[in-house]
């Protein structure tokens, strides 16, 4: 169960003063937004984006330097809603989606705006109207750099760091296997105890996210006399492959699970981006090729679900599914 801050604990007191920002942010919303977006000497329309706009969401990825595939973004487009901005000649602009997890909660993500229109309020514009959609939910995003201000000024506290580790992965030494534990291959009847697994550590349901990712990854799972203890799983992405979602109780746990499937990587780019801090995990992954290349900071609007102890998040599906 959630605790409320006591009212004059610091905590409180940046919870105050974000819901100060965050409904300073939401009064600037006219209704003009929905549909129109004067930037510079131009107009923009806002549209949902659905599956036949998936080549202006791939336009705006390549023009950022995004490494997202035609069926990465299928995958997204496929599991989320948002918004696309388009200028007059149907040029995209910027987007923003919102992704439902178990009615209370939603993920921001696919959070791009063109780098020569960042500081005209493209992104304000699309952020304020996924907002209001997602009204009365718990909200969790990945900052970028750039859009970390922004996120600050709607009301969003930071919660962690993401370490975004990548490479062409090498020969390495496998950790040893850690008594009791048996780890294999996912098989069907894994997938609810993985979704239990799953809640717990992401503190959201994820039902649906996980039946689609099952459809498109291989992986492996950890059990203890019969009990799925954690669970890794693995798919092609931009690049390469990335591994994830992970769940793991503690280091030697997580490093068990994404060891076979990093060396199953050999010579090819692999991604894991992973919310623990432990020095230890990072260089288990470092020494695989896999070093750090990018951090981005959680953030959140509400309390912050991950969980503590027990099953613990080691690695996400994306920056956009967390």
């Amino acid at each position: 169960m959630t605790q409320t801050p006591a009212p004059n604990s610091i905590e409180a007191q940046i919870e105050s003063k974000a819901q100060a920002r965050r409904a300073a942010f939401m009064a600037r919303m006219s209704p003009i937004d929905d549909i129109r977006l004067k930037l510079d000497a131009y107009e923009a329309t806002i549209e949902p984006i659905d599956v036949n706009k998936r080549q202006k969401l791939h336009e705006l990825t390549v023009s950022v330097f995004w490494p997202h595939r035609a069926d990465d973004l299928d995958l997204f487009l496929s599991l989320g809603q948002g918004y696309l901005a388009l200028d007059e000649i149907g040029r995209p602009l910027g987007s923003a989606m919102y992704f439902d997890m178990g009615g209370d909660f939603a993920m921001f993500g696919m959070m791009v705006t063109t780098p020569r229109l960042q500081a005209l309020g493209a992104g304000q514009r699309l952020l304020r109207r996924i907002m209001r959609d997602c009204e009365g939910r718990d909200l969790r995003l990945s900052a970028t750099r750039s859009g970390y201000r922004l996120y600050e000024m709607a009301g969003f506290t930071p919660v962690t760091t993401i370490w975004q580790q990548q490479g062409v992965v090498r020969s390495f030494h496998l950790p040893e296997s850690l008594p009791g534990l048996v780890l294999r291959e996912i098989e069907a009847d894994d997938l609810a105890p993985i979704k239990a697994l799953d809640a717990h550590a992401y503190g959201a349901d994820r039902d649906r996210i996980l039946n689609s990712l099952v459809q498109v990854s291989s992986g492996l799972v950890v059990e203890r006399a019969g009990e799925v203890l954690g669970y890794a799983l693995m798919r092609k992405f931009g690049k390469g492959v990335v591994i994830g979602p992970v769940v793991a109780e503690d280091d030697a746990m997580a490093m068990q699970l994404v060891a076979p499937l990093i060396q199953r990587c050999e010579g090819i780019f692999t991604r894991l981006d992973t919310p623990q801090q432990s020095e230890y995990f990072k260089a288990f992954l470092a020494a695989a090729g896999m070093g750090v290349h990018d951090t981005v900071t959680e953030m959140r609007i509400g309390p912050s679900r991950r969980s503590e102890s027990g099953a613990l998040t080691y690695g996400l599906a994306s920056h956009s599914l967390g």
